[in-house]
Formats: structure tokens, sequence, C-alpha cells
């Protein structure tokens, strides 16, 4: 995207908010391109007011609220519409619609996740579902624009072998405020938080962040989570009752479930490394949030965030129960785990906003 003219771009997001990855991914790089004096219309269903000051914004209606993916159909509908009426340099999307030229890749394709089912599933979850053909035909869309900018080398390898697609393929990672989450910011608050959480000084406390546990490795973590460790789990996942006795069987001492959190700057505060063990994830912002508060961070091998570590220099990357508890046994050492921390924080001080805003 040209650096130097100013461009009359389309930004087109469901919500425009910071909820989410892709939501705040959206924001971020939206308002750093309005900063650079390009002219931003932002298309979406809602946006919060605080984020929308140098920005146009046209409410998308929303017409077929029956289910999630009419909903996406209405989008993809109610943007292509209003878009003719306009004449844009760039016409970017993060979701599945049809009416661009940019499409900001944030998840994994449909196709991947028909794998769990078993042939008898397929026809009924597949080949006799509706909801299943309308998804289908709009990531058939989605994969013929001109550019794609998929978030995680893991989403580019996906769309490579769901969908044949190599050309035109860029891999821009999210991005992070590298001032908010930062070894200072943290500091101030970390012996006040294992205070009120009565964490031992001698204690290494891991944190793990997510929903969706299952899939984002948490009965892998748990396990390795051996004495003289602490895990805080922020998230808030399915199956509990399965957690919680997985937990009671390493010592539900050493394990405890936040729920969701607001404020995640006072956990990583409190943390010592931050692990996602994730079977399958497009980024997971997570790491990136450790690395640049300065920790040791664990990544599972099929996370997109692991592309950005270098295995024992600035995180470990693992796929296994037995890899994970290693790692932790050789970060209980303070100096090892200081190590790691400034060379992560270095490599999150290579991945801010700007960063990201500049491949685009």
């Amino acid at each position: 995207m040209n650096k130097k003219k100013s461009l009359k771009i389309a930004v087109l997001v469901k919500n425009f908010n910071k909820y989410g990855g892709a939501e705040k991914y959206a924001v971020e790089v939206t308002q750093r391109l309005a900063e650079r004096g390009h002219s931003i219309d932002l298309y979406s269903w809602n946006a919060d007011h605080d984020l929308v000051s140098d920005i146009r914004y046209i409410q998308v209606p929303c017409k077929l609220k029956i289910s999630g993916f009419l909903n996406l159909l209405s989008f993809g509908r109610e943007t292509t519409r209003l878009l003719k009426s306009e004449s844009y340099d760039a016409v970017i999307s993060h979701d599945r619609t049809w009416g661009h030229d940019i499409s900001v890749v944030h998840t994994f394709s449909y196709k991947t996740g028909l794998e769990k089912y078993s042939f008898i599933r397929m026809i009924d979850q597949v080949w006799l579902s509706p909801r299943a053909w309308v998804y289908l035909w709009l990531e058939k869309k989605q994969m013929a624009k001109k550019i794609l900018v998929p978030v995680s080398a893991v989403l580019k390898k996906d769309i490579k072998k769901r969908c044949g697609r190599t050309e035109n393929v860029s891999v821009i990672t999210p991005g992070i405020d590298t001032e908010f989450f930062s070894p200072l910011s943290v500091l101030g608050q970390r012996d006040k938080t294992r205070a009120v959480e009565k964490i031992s000084q001698n204690d290494l406390n891991v944190l793990f962040v997510g929903s969706e546990f299952r899939r984002k490795g948490l009965d892998i973590l748990i396990p390795a989570v051996s004495e003289g460790m602490q895990l805080f789990v922020a998230g808030r996942g399915e199956h509990m009752k399965y957690y919680k006795k997985l937990a009671e069987k390493n010592n539900s001492s050493r394990i405890k479930f936040l729920g969701l959190q607001k404020d995640m700057l006072k956990w990583y505060a409190a943390a010592d490394v931050v692990v996602l063990p994730s079977v399958l994830e497009a980024f997971g912002m997570s790491i990136l949030e450790g690395m640049s508060c300065g920790l040791a961070v664990i990544a599972g091998e099929n996370t997109g965030a692991a592309s950005l570590i270098d295995h024992g220099k600035n995180g470990f990357i693992c796929s296994t129960t037995e890899d994970i508890a290693d790692i932790l046994i050789r970060l209980r050492d303070l100096n090892l785990r200081r190590k790691i921390g400034l060379c992560a924080r270095k490599t999150a001080l290579e991945n801010t906003w700007e960063h990201a805003v500049d491949l685009f």
C-alpha cells in the first residue's frame, strides 16, 4: 500500500471493537492507517464510538438475524450493495465477504474444521446442511480475492493445503502495544498481585490465557505443573467439571481458575511464564503479550505465534505434556528466565502495530 500517497480505503468488519482478536486487529490497523493520512470509510454492524473519531462510519444494516451464517451472508450482501455507490483505492475485509480486494484471514478454513467429523456426520453436518454450503461458498469467494493476508504462517500453510492458493498471500502478524505490555508496566504490580494471590516468591507462576480449553491445550498443560509451581487459568472454557477433576488429580491447590478477566496486566505481572500449548491456533495473542512483558513463553507447535519463537532463545515450542514439564522445570532457574525474557522483549519490539501497518 502506497505510504506516501493518501488513499481512500474501505474497511469491512462486522464489529469494530477490541473484544476479539480479529476485531482488535481491525481496529489497530485501521486507526493507524487513518493516522497516516489515509481516508477511511468503515463498514460495520456496530462500532465503539470512541474508536471512530477520525474515521467515517457507515453502519451496515443486519437484515437476516435468524442465525449466524445468515447474518454473515447478510453482511456480505449489504456491504457489497453499499460499496457500489463509492469508489476506493483499496477495500479491506476482516470477514468472509465478497465485495473487496484485500482479505485479511483470521481463521482456519472451514474445510479444516470438517476433519473432526466422521463419514456419517459429514452427511448431516455438511452435505445436507445449508449452513455448511453457505460457509463453503463464502470461503471460496474469500480465497479468490486479489490479495490474501493471513495473520500467521500456520494460516498461510492452511490456505495452501485446503485451497491450493499460493500467489499474493502475505503474512502480516498482529502487533503489540509495547508501552502498555512492558516489563516496566508489570513491575509495579508484581509484588502486590503475588501477595494477594498468596504466590510464594520461590514458586514458578504459570499463566494460561484463553477460552476453548481443549483446543488451546489446557488438558496437556495441567499435568505438566509440578511441585513448586502454580498455574493460573484466565478465560472461560467448556467442560469445566472435566478440567476441575483433572486439576484435582494433579493437586488442585496448585491450579486456580480465574474465569474471564478484564485486567490482564496484573496477571502478566504475577506470572513467570506464559503457556499456550494449542492444538490449533490462528495466532495466540497471549504469547506476544507475554513476550512484550519480558516473560518466558511456551507455545504449541501449531500456534501461529510460534513463528516468532526461536526455540531456547526467546521462548520455547512444545507438542506434548512431557515437553512442557521439562521446560517448566528448566524455567525454575531465575537467570534463564531473565535471559529468555530479555530476548522475548526484543522480539516484541520488532512486532509492534506500527510494524504491521508498514507491511500493508
